[in-house]
């Protein structure tokens, strides 16, 4: 299978939405719907106009599999080092088992390595027990105990 990663474009947004919202968690806080709400059109833009955030597509041929965000953060710790945030990582239901999901935090690795960051980091949510061994065998390890208040 040839895949192939990109920048995501503005024509990408709706099979991205339809990714974010394709499991129980999304499902319950996403809205895909025709036409989209103006707010994911607003956070796109957002994300394509900083320098320090990549939406990255995941594609078979010219068909879109899978989305992942990529944000680099500049941190006074380590001697003002860079750090890689991973988040919204969805592959299709279509492909799902065939090594997409590797292939894009690989992907991420790799530009992270590119930009010159010392760490990556992703979250998960607790339910999502299968994402949590995923990500163990790809390497990563749950060594801080995440926090989120929402507002």
């Amino acid at each position: 299978m040839d895949i192939s990663f990109r920048k995501a474009t503005e024509k990408d947004l709706e099979k991205i939405v339809a990714l974010l919202a394709d499991d129980m968690l999304g499902a319950a806080r996403e809205r895909y719907e025709y036409p989209l709400p103006e707010s994911y059109k607003n956070a796109f833009n957002a994300i394509q106009s900083d320098p320090n955030n990549e939406l990255i597509v995941a594609c078979i041929d010219t068909e879109v599999v899978g989305v992942q965000q990529i944000t680099f953060t500049p941190f006074l710790t380590y001697q003002g080092g860079w750090r890689a945030t991973i988040e919204g990582v969805r592959t299709s239901a279509s492909v799902r088992g065939e090594g997409i999901g590797t292939k894009l935090i690989q992907w991420a690795i790799q530009r992270a390595k590119e930009r010159g960051c010392h760490l990556i980091q992703l979250t998960t949510d607790k339910q999502r027990r299968d994402a949590q061994r995923f990500y163990e065998q790809l390497g990563f390890q749950a060594t801080h105990e995440g926090m989120k208040l929402k507002l």
